[in-house]
């Protein structure tokens, strides 16, 4: 028999349920998508549904309520200079975040260039931004406990208020914080080549601009209904 003929009849696959036994036996990729970064899309996917209930409840804790709530220009304003500014701290972490994004993004495309060295400063000055929106996160905490709110009362009116921005805002320092930590052991490995010995993949650098580039969307969403409603 011909190698034409052998071939054509290796090339036939059987169909049927002896073809379904066939494809799962070949252990074949539907995608080629790297498994680090799908399971980091299914994490997203289940922490979307999970910011999605908590905002959800924000908004009918806020419609169905019958004590009035709070001016957020008033309660998350800052004086300076003898003038109250509404949103000052709240705009400037807003800017941090958002430029933290463009540093990542910077840094995904460098890594993909297998350029370590701006990789890693981008990937560090990414994991400083972070860590100054939590400051500021930290701070802004402070002051609202400092003037009386608490997850069960607030002298500004609605009691929910306070459970309601200490549980979403609480959460997502949580997620940046975890961001920082996930960066910052990234942005070392890349540093000491850790991923070219491994085969000069830096896909990992992709993977961490996924979670951080959605804990910036996540936040795009609390701004929009938390500190603007």
């Amino acid at each position: 028999m011909s190698e034409a003929v052998m071939g054509s009849e290796a090339a036939i696959e059987p169909t049927g349920k002896r073809g379904v036994e066939h494809d799962f036996s070949r252990d074949k990729q539907v995608f080629p998508v790297p498994w680090g970064k799908a399971m980091m899309w299914i994490f997203l996917l289940s922490d979307t549904f999970i910011f999605s209930c908590f905002l959800v409840s924000y908004m009918k804790v806020r419609i169905s309520t019958t004590d009035p709530w709070p001016n957020p220009s008033e309660v998350f304003g800052l004086t300076l200079f003898g003038v109250s500014v509404p949103l000052l701290l709240i705009a400037i972490m807003t800017f941090v975040l958002i430029t933290s994004s463009g540093t990542m993004a910077l840094a995904v495309n460098y890594g993909y260039r297998k350029d370590r060295k701006k990789t890693f400063w981008l990937m560090v000055a990414t994991a400083l931004l972070g860590a100054t929106f939590v400051s500021m996160q930290a701070f802004e905490w402070t002051k609202l406990i400092m003037e009386g709110v608490r997850p069960w009362e607030n002298p500004f009116g609605a009691a929910q208020f306070g459970s309601s921005f200490f549980m979403i805002t609480g959460f997502h320092g949580m997620h940046v914080s975890a961001g920082v930590i996930y960066l910052l052991v990234v942005a070392n490995r890349v540093r000491n080549g850790f991923y070219e010995r491994r085969g000069g993949k830096y896909e990992i650098v992709e993977i961490a601009g996924l979670y951080w580039h959605f804990v910036d969307l996540v936040w795009v969403f609390i701004f929009a209904f938390f500190y603007l409603w």
